[in-house]
């Protein structure tokens, strides 16, 4: 791995620290969906999640942050990969199945049944 590269792993990851200091101190350490309160502790499963999915969004006032146990930051993200295009605002549309396994299903069963 070229230095460059190792640098700015090393940035992100102290950007991510950053945030997340700073989130536990403007926000009560209460899971923003279950309500579970956290002490020091259980701290460490409390997370910050963006709200906007853009981990590179980090207001100073907090804005796109929302501070979530483990469980329910998990099923945000879930929730989000599920709904992939859906009432984004992208314009685009859930991927659909375009393969049809069964679609000449009847015509081999009247097939093997005039074989008969």
């Amino acid at each position: 791995m070229d230095k460059n590269r190792l640098d700015e792993i090393v940035a992100a990851a102290r950007n991510d620290q950053d945030y997340r200091s700073q989130a536990l101190k403007l926000f009560p350490w209460i899971c923003g969906r279950c309500s579970r309160e956290f002490d020091v502790k259980t701290l460490s499963e409390l997370t910050v999640h963006h709200r906007d999915h853009d981990h590179d969004n980090n207001p100073a006032d907090g804005s796109n942050w929302e501070l979530l146990c483990l469980y329910c930051h998990d099923n945000e993200h879930q929730r989000q990969l599920d709904n992939v295009g859906v009432a984004s605002g992208s314009g685009r549309q859930a991927p659909t199945a375009s393969h049809q396994p069964f679609a000449d299903l009847a015509a081999l069963l009247n097939k093997n049944k005039s074989e008969d």
